[in-house]
């Protein structure tokens, strides 16, 4: 895989929807970065990302969409800044381990949360399958919908679920992933994630997401996959 079919990829992520849709790596989010250049520190981390797992991913983990506690500040999907900057008690990993070439960085502002914002969901995705054997650079998470989708009411620090339209705007994005990525095993988490996957005839098992009460279950139903696949 070269250089120039992951660049090819990023690009797809600058004509993200408009309405209610924050694209951390092309925008700037004025009230919460820590800077102007956080955009480009997102894009960054992002490449780096995946470029350490091209050739290498084994598993594929597809989420629902973009979480203001992870990607928004990290740019990566299912990673946090407390996760990155090595901060995550229960998740403890290098640098190295998430980013080739470059050491990571926060772009929230210090005075939003001290060490970096922490999301639930990548403390669980991360912390299971680190634990069942999985080698960081085995496994590459992506959200079906690859945008933070927010709440208008409550601001860019909030989450929704992405619409019909919104879906369907991502879904291009979702192929060219499958694409740049073709694991033994892809997995979506929840109904909305395997639904889009499905709408591609992509061939994913779908799985309890950890959120809401769904770790165990997650947990249990990953580790079932997760062993046949080694």
């Amino acid at each position: 895989m070269s250089r120039n079919e992951l660049r090819n990829f990023l690009r797809l992520l600058k004509r993200s929807p408009s309405g209610a849709v924050f694209n951390p790596w092309w925008e700037a989010d004025a009230r919460n970065d820590i800077a102007p250049s956080a955009p480009t520190i997102r894009r960054k981390q992002l490449h780096a990302y995946l470029e350490k797992r091209l050739g290498k991913a084994q598993l594929a983990v597809i989420g629902e969409a973009l979480g203001y506690r992870g990607g928004h500040f990290s740019g990566i999907p299912m990673a946090s800044e407390r996760m990155l900057l090595g901060r995550n008690k229960k998740v403890q990993l290098r640098s190295s381990d998430f980013l080739s070439g470059i050491r990571p960085r926060r772009t929230s502002k210090l005075d939003k949360c001290r060490d970096g914002f922490s999301e639930p969901t990548a403390t669980i995705v991360w912390g299971t399958l680190l634990r069942l054997g999985l080698k960081p650079d085995q496994f590459v998470l992506w959200n079906a919908f690859p945008w933070h989708s927010f709440d208008l009411d409550r601001g860019l620090l909030s989450n929704r679920t992405p619409n019909d339209s919104e879906q369907t705007a991502g879904r291009p994005v979702l192929k060219a992933f499958v694409e740049l990525f073709p694991c033994d095993q892809i997995i979506a988490l929840g109904k909305i994630a395997a639904a889009q996957l499905d709408q591609l005839s992509v061939d994913a098992q779908c799985i309890r997401h950890p959120a809401s009460g769904g770790a165990k279950l997650f947990r249990q139903q990953i580790a079932t996959i997760v062993n046949k696949l080694a």
